[in-house]
């Protein structure tokens, strides 16, 4: 499948897909769209190689959760984003789809606090779990003295 044939198919079926120059496709998604868009990215567009997943604070414009998944035997490379807004702190877990999203997913519940609806196991990854707050938050006070990490 070319990169044009997956933007037509991306555009008909969510009515979203950007493209600038070769690849990747940029497709913004509601929070709803966040998981059939996956399925329909690794069942129909061939996507099975999930690459990574973060997430951006934007301030005001609230959080967004971005992921990346390839079709690599088809040169086809998604980029996919959820904007949360400012209000809503969750998304649908892709760990059922792709086991790759699993440890990504906690690293962005605790760094972020966005709860993955539907993930196995929201555990901390990286802090204590004594620690308060998440430190990628545009709103964490950075100052704040903490005790020694051991």
């Amino acid at each position: 499948m070319t990169q044009e044939q997956a933007s037509t198919l991306i555009h008909e079926r969510f009515g979203t897909a950007e493209t600038e120059g070769e690849s990747p496709i940029v497709v913004t998604l509601s929070p709803e769209d966040w998981f059939p868009f996956a399925k329909f990215a690794k069942d129909e567009l061939g996507c099975r190689y999930f690459s990574f997943l973060t997430a951006v604070d934007w301030k005001d414009l609230g959080l967004e959760v971005v992921a990346k998944i390839d079709n690599v035997d088809d040169h086809l490379s998604l980029l996919v984003k959820a904007q949360l807004g400012p209000e809503v702190s969750s998304c649908p877990s892709l760990t059922p789809l792709y086991r790759g999203a699993n440890w990504m997913e906690r690293e962005a519940h605790e760094m972020f606090g966005i709860t993955f609806e539907g993930h196995p196991d929201l555990r901390h990854l990286l802090l204590t779990d004594d620690w308060e707050g998440h430190p990628l938050l545009k709103s964490y006070a950075v100052d704040t003295p903490y005790p020694p990490y051991r």
